[in-house]
Parts: structure tokens; C-alpha cells; sequence
């Protein structure tokens, strides 16, 4: 009996869990009054739906634009009506004097209960098999996707610690499996490596880590444009061309932007998520927030070996 101890605790420990958790969901909710949260990537998407919902519930939001001049970020400032509580500001998450002018900004103009959120929602997608993308590109999509989050998450360290707050990280279903789009998901699975090395190093400050998982809602944050099988192919090295014909590059073409046009519109399910992990008492670790037949991907994906989940996406691919 004694000898089977070890293997119990962890179990007993795993049944408790969600019951603390949901002890801890009954206490009250965060106030947002007087705390500032950062979001990057507020031009449009969901950082945009996130930096008015945040404003309306009472923080102070900092929404990092690219185009602090352009439509998206004068659509923010309007629908904000004007307010003090919500600065619109330039954040290249990839330009570090950018970071540390929203830091310079932040500091600043900090409310009486001080920096609280971090959200680090910035990025960018686009589709192509692994030998049809120059080596640039994944040098800008990790710069992006990546480094971008770590770079504005390492520059507000200090005060996320100081005040025991929250950091938040855009990452998707897709940090699981591709479909085309491995670019894409090799930042995603970084970026959740990031975090988790991250969350369990932050606890001991009383900071908590959050993941966002969405699936498809392309439609909601018009993160991938459709795409066109012509200008694939016209930016196709010729030893690419040699390999793959118009054909094919037409047939993956009308495949990804089948995936992009099934993409939900209800971009706001994706930020209640986002507002949970700010606000409650008890946040997840992670969020997944996505169709069920994306969930049974991501369940097929964890539990069988590598074989069957390759079986299943070729099929996929192949139809």
C-alpha cells in the first residue's frame, strides 16, 4: 500500500486542482480602476476588440499601433470617445527603441494602482511550404511572433513583478500541427515554450502567465489575407519551380483560403478570454478557444503517436 503512495500524490493532487481553482473563481473580481494594461497589435483584431473592452470596463490602456496614423488606430480613438484612459501609441514590437519609448509612455502615465497587464498580442501569418519562403521571411516572422513578445515582456519584467500582475501571450491551436502554414505554427509552439519556462518562473513574484489558444478566426482578424496561386508562384525561386508546377501551387492556393473563409467572425469570444485571464482570481494557464472538431485535432495531436496525426493531416491536405 505505502509502496503505491508516490504514484497517488500526484493524482489526488491533480483532483484538487480544479477544485481550488474553482474555490478561488468565487472570490471577486479584479478592479480595474486605476490599473494600466499594455496591449501590442491594436491596429486591428484582437487587440483592437480587447483595448476598447478593457477601457470600458475601467483601466487605463496603453494600445500599441504599428500605424499610430492609420485607420485602424483613429477608429480606436474615436470609438474610445476621446478619453485620457486610452493612449494609442507607435509599438514596432520588433524596433527596440519602439519598446522603450512605450515603456518611457507607461511610466509616465501610470495610474495610482500601477502597471497591471501585459498583453503581447502582435503578429503576423502567411501560408507556403517550408522551401517556398526566403529565409528573410522567417527571419521576420520570428522577429514578430517571437522576439517581439519576449521583447516587450523583458523590458516590463520590472514592473509586472513590482506590481504582481499579469502577462498574456497570443498564441493558437496551430502551435500543434500545420496545414500549410508551418511558418506560422513554428513561432506559435516557440512562443509556448517561452511561457511555459516563463509562468513557473514568475510565480515565485506573484506574476501569472496566461496562454490564448484561438482557432480559426481569420475572418474576425483578417490576419491572413486570401491568397493568390500567381503571386505565389511569380515569387517562387526557380529551383522551386522545378519541383512544383502551377497546378499544385493553385490547388494549396484554393486549399488555405477554403481554411481562411470557414474562419469565425466572433472575434469578442477570443477576448473574453482575454479579459478572464486579466481579471480573474483564478486564471487558466491556458485558454483554448476554438471549434470542437479543432479541439479533437489538438486532442489527436497530444495523445497519439506522431504516425497517426501525420495520417490524419495528410488526408487533410490530400482532400
Amino acid at each position: 500500500m505505502w509502496a503505491a503512495a508516490p504514484l497517488l500524490l500526484p493524482l489526488l493532487l491533480l483532483l484538487l486542482l480544479p477544485l481550488a481553482r474553482l474555490c478561488r473563481r468565487g472570490e471577486a473580481r479584479l478592479e480595474p480602476a486605476g490599473r494600466a494594461v499594455l496591449i501590442t497589435g491594436c491596429d486591428s483584431g484582437f487587440g483592437h476588440l480587447l483595448a476598447l473592452r478593457l477601457h470600458r470596463l475601467g483601466f487605463t490602456v496603453f494600445a500599441g499601433c504599428l500605424c499610430p496614423g492609420g485607420d485602424g488606430a483613429r477608429r480606436l480613438q474615436r470609438e474610445a470617445g476621446g478619453a485620457g484612459r486610452l493612449r494609442v501609441l507607435r509599438l514596432d514590437v520588433t524596433r527596440a527603441r519602439d519598446v522603450r519609448a512605450a515603456k518611457e509612455l507607461v511610466l509616465s502615465h501610470l495610474p495610482e494602482r500601477g502597471f497591471w497587464g501585459l498583453v503581447n498580442n502582435a503578429g503576423i501569418s502567411t501560408f507556403g511550404e517550408t522551401g517556398w519562403l526566403p529565409m528573410e521571411t522567417y527571419e521576420k516572422f520570428a522577429d514578430v511572433n517571437l522576439l517581439g513578445s519576449i521583447r516587450t515582456t523583458l523590458a516590463f519584467l520590472p514592473l509586472l513583478r513590482k506590481y504582481k500582475g499579469r502577462i498574456v501571450f497570443m498564441s493558437s491551436i496551430i502551435a500543434y500541427f500545420t496545414l500549410g502554414n508551418g511558418i506560422y505554427s513554428m513561432t506559435k509552439a516557440a512562443i509556448e515554450k517561452f511561457c511555459d519556462a516563463l509562468r513557473l518562473e514568475m510565480k515565485k513574484f506573484g506574476v501569472q502567465v496566461c496562454i490564448i489558444q484561438p482557432g480559426n478566426y481569420a475572418r474576425s482578424t483578417k490576419i491572413q489575407p486570401l491568397l493568390s496561386a500567381e503571386e505565389i508562384w511569380s515569387e517562387l525561386s526557380e529551383e522551386e519551380k522545378a519541383v512544383y508546377n502551377k497546378e499544385y501551387v493553385q490547388e494549396r492556393a484554393n486549399f488555405f483560403n477554403s481554411i481562411l473563409s470557414e474562419g469565425s467572425t466572433n472575434g469578442n469570444e477570443v477576448v473574453d478570454a482575454m479579459v478572464d485571464a486579466l481579471t480573474s482570481p483564478a486564471p487558466k494557464a491556458r485558454y483554448m478557444v476554438a471549434k470542437l472538431k479543432e479541439k479533437a485535432l489538438v486532442l489527436v495531436c497530444a495523445l497519439f503517436p506522431t504516425a497517426v496525426m501525420d495520417s490524419v493531416l495528410s488526408y487533410a491536405l490530400s482532400k
